[in-house]
């Protein structure tokens, strides 16, 4: 999880926000509704209330990718001696590579700073998860990325 923000910003004045009506999560649309509920309830929590005029915009950007896999055994075979011998080594990736989600979430005044405040957040991602278990996962995403804002002086 890294953040990032404009230096010298009054945090407190931003107390309404809307999300961009052209955002492209790259979420599924049920994944993007269940993320938005989530940010709407943590950000409530916060003191920041939705509005048709906001003091600042929401942009959801995330991509998926996966990990390489860097698990291999190695298996030797050799001769020795007066024997010809060769030698033969063997890669076996072990196990399934990792799928990885990037969400990247933007705070934007455009009345006055324009980009305030950026939250990069990178989890594993199970594309089989149950809609309960992508629920929880975007929550636990949503509060533990605000759980830095408004940053500390």
């Amino acid at each position: 999880m890294t953040y990032d923000y404009e230096k010298g910003t009054d945090f407190s004045k931003y107390k309404t926000y809307n999300y961009y009506g052209d955002m492209k999560t790259g979420l599924s649309e049920l994944d993007t509704k269940r993320f938005l509920e989530s940010m709407d309830a943590k950000l409530e929590t916060l003191g920041i209330r939705f509005s048709e005029t906001p003091d600042f915009y929401i942009d959801i950007k995330s991509s998926e990718y996966r990990e390489a896999q860097r698990n291999t055994v190695g298996v030797g075979l050799g001769g020795g001696g007066r024997n010809v011998g060769g030698g033969l080594s063997i890669g076996i990736p072990l196990g399934q590579s990792n799928v990885n989600r990037q969400i990247i979430i933007d705070f934007v005044d455009e009345k006055g700073k324009g980009l305030f405040w950026e939250a990069v957040s990178e989890s594993s991602y199970n594309p089989n998860a149950t809609p309960e278990n992508r629920t929880a996962q975007l929550q636990a995403i949503v509060n533990k990325t605000l759980s830095q804002y408004p940053p500390k002086p």
